[in-house]
């Protein structure tokens, strides 16, 4: 207790001298800090040092061997640790030649020198053998005799039968003959030169096996590496080409100019280090005529004071609000069976959807807009039988958001849908089903638009119209719409939501989903109206893609005709569902 009151007045003390300095206005420089620090420790303040972070920097070498020492050091938790690996990896490569490098060495290395002569491998031996010498005379020949050989080193014996054997009376001289034979076989040899870069063989052939190994696994990582190239031009577009000894596609690339003129080429890997670049079939260049009579040309020249200064003509941008683009593809399927004992029948198909898109942006008015028509048309013609539609719809979407907060609009929708052609249900081809704006649904809506990024919209409008229209009730039944019988058309009050989103799950596959939602206020609010479309597009090259389309709807008030458990018929709503697969030819403008 009794130091707390010196502590205090020491303190009071410094920051009277503080006080006192700098009111006689001391320069800054004149206090020493390092006194300044002591001070402050002495009296139980902690100064912490100011710590700056080194630059550092490493030579190659020093790299090296630094990276070397904590790769080796026994720091590490885990031996595998995917940090270790890649600097053991990292290591290796700085430590050693490139693959190109190492490929011609392997490549021109002479493999046969490394090869030991055979009968390095054996162990000879003599053996001497008495052979008969025939000398001139005459002499017969006996049919048919046996003689005995005796083999040596463990062989068994064996006798064989001679048709052209002397007859005692021919004149033979035995003499002594020495065969040099192969005793036993070595299994390991050593050669006493140092030329050789093994130590032991086990086979003469070492080097034959060498060159084939090194060739396969040569083969093998020209196969597996690959390099991306990317061409780039003026303009925005990218072009990637992967460096490889499979692929062998080409690419199509627009190169253009500052004027936006551009000339057609084909880029592709070739090989494994082979770039082809090929111009388009069919372009022609020419050149402009040169006038050398240029006797009449004139030239206006103006004075310009540069002691003033010159009027600038003010530019005016004019802003770019509108932007259109259009989708058209086409898929044609065909089948054929002839004599097929499990059944079918031929069938020919085709299917049309274009969707044009125009999307308005002003940004001083944080206005933006986006619209788009879509028709979806289909025929099919099974065996004999004529012609009939598969597919119709005729959709216009339209949405106008006007700038709320954060990543919220205020929006307004509005969504019409119907056909362009008489419908049937099949085969009941008398009594058509549906025509153009027979139904008619249209959708309007007022809520919020929520834009989490550029390829997602959710929309959800609390105050939202339905409306159904069948405006031919003599020749369409309206009820199956679930617009009454004494009436025309069908009015909703409620809740809609729309999901939009473009999910790009691979470089060429993409998918897109379009999801529609509405709940009646007045009327079974808790029966909601689905509709769900989902497209998956795989590219296959710069026209051609692979879609799978899916459509499924329900909706409460459209019935259908089903048999209960009694088997009495009765209208009920039934989840409505269509699925297309096939390989589509896609045009873009």
């Amino acid at each position: 207790m009794k130091k707390r009151p010196f502590f205090l007045f020491s303190t009071l003390c410094f920051l009277f001298s503080v006080t006192f300095l700098w009111g006689q206005e001391l320069p800054l420089k004149e206090l020493d800090s390092s006194l300044l620090k002591d001070s402050l420790s002495k009296m139980g303040f902690y100064v912490k040092p100011v710590q700056t972070k080194a630059d550092i920097k490493f030579t190659t070498e020093e790299a090296i061997k630094y990276l070397q020492e904590k790769y080796n050091s026994g720091y590490w938790r885990n031996l595998s640790e995917p940090l270790r690996v890649a600097i053991g990896q990292l290591l290796f490569y700085a430590t050693n030649k490139p693959f190109d490098s190492l490929k011609v060495f392997l490549e021109k290395y002479p493999y046969d020198s490394i090869n030991i002569p055979p009968e390095k491998f054996y162990v000879f031996d003599t053996i001497r053998v008495k052979i008969p010498v025939v000398l001139p005379g005459s002499f017969t020949r006996v049919a048919d005799s046996i003689f005995y050989i005796q083999k040596i080193d463990s062989l068994e014996s064996d006798t064989a039968r001679s048709k052209n054997i002397l007859s005692p009376a021919s004149v033979v001289i035995l003499k002594d003959t020495c065969l040099l034979i192969v005793k036993d076989t070595l299994k390991e040899y050593k050669p006493p030169s140092e030329l050789h870069p093994f130590k032991v063989y086990k086979s003469p052939f070492l080097g034959d096996s060498l060159l084939s190994a090194v060739k396969a696994l040569t083969d093998y990582i020209e196969e597996r590496d690959s390099t991306i190239i990317v061409f780039k031009g003026t303009s925005s577009n990218e072009l990637p080409i992967w460096l490889n000894s499979k692929s062998k596609t080409m690419s199509r690339y627009w190169l253009r100019n500052e004027y936006d003129d551009s000339v057609t080429v084909w880029l592709g890997s070739i090989g494994r280090d082979t770039i082809g670049i090929y111009l388009e079939e069919g372009i022609m260049f020419r050149r402009l005529a040169k006038h050398t009579n240029i006797s009449d040309a004139q030239l206006n020249i103006k004075e310009i004071n540069s002691r003033q200064l010159q009027e600038l003509n003010k530019i005016y941008v004019k802003p770019r609000y509108w932007k259109y683009r259009s989708e058209a593809t086409f898929v044609l399927n065909q089948a054929m069976q002839s004599n097929w004992v499990k059944g079918g029948e031929n069938s020919i198909s085709t299917t049309m959807d274009i969707t044009s898109f125009a999307n308005y942006e002003n940004k001083e008015m944080k206005l933006i807009s986006n619209n788009f028509v879509r028709l979806k048309y289909g025929l099919i013609k099974p065996g004999d039988k004529p012609i009939r539609k598969n597919l119709d719809l005729l959709e216009t979407n339209s949405k106008l958001n006007h700038k709320a907060f954060g990543k919220f609009d205020i929006s307004a929708t509005m969504l019409l849908k119907t056909q362009i052609s008489k419908g049937y249900n099949y085969p009941n081809d008398s009594i058509p089903v549906s025509k153009f704006f027979n139904p008619a649904i249209l959708t309007l809506g007022l809520g919020l638009d929520y834009k989490p990024n550029k390829t997602t919209s959710i929309n959800i409008a609390p105050l939202s119209y339905k409306a159904t229209f069948v405006p031919d009730t003599a020749g369409i039944d309206q009820t199956q719409y679930g617009v009454p019988k004494n009436r025309r058309s069908l009015h909703e009050p409620g809740a809609s939501a729309q999901i939009n989103s473009e999910l790009r799950l691979l470089k060429n596959i993409n998918m897109v989903n379009r999801i529609q939602l509405f709940t009646n206020y007045t009327h079974n609010p808790q029966n909601i109206d689905i509709d769900w479309e989902m497209i998956l597009n795989v590219q296959l090259n710069w026209f051609t893609d692979l879609r799978l389309n899916t459509h499924l709807i329900f909706d409460d008030d459209t019935k259908t005709v089903v048999n209960d458990t009694d088997g009495q018929p009765k209208k009920t709503a039934r989840i409505q569902f269509k699925e297309l697969l096939g390989v589509s030819f896609v045009f873009r403008f």
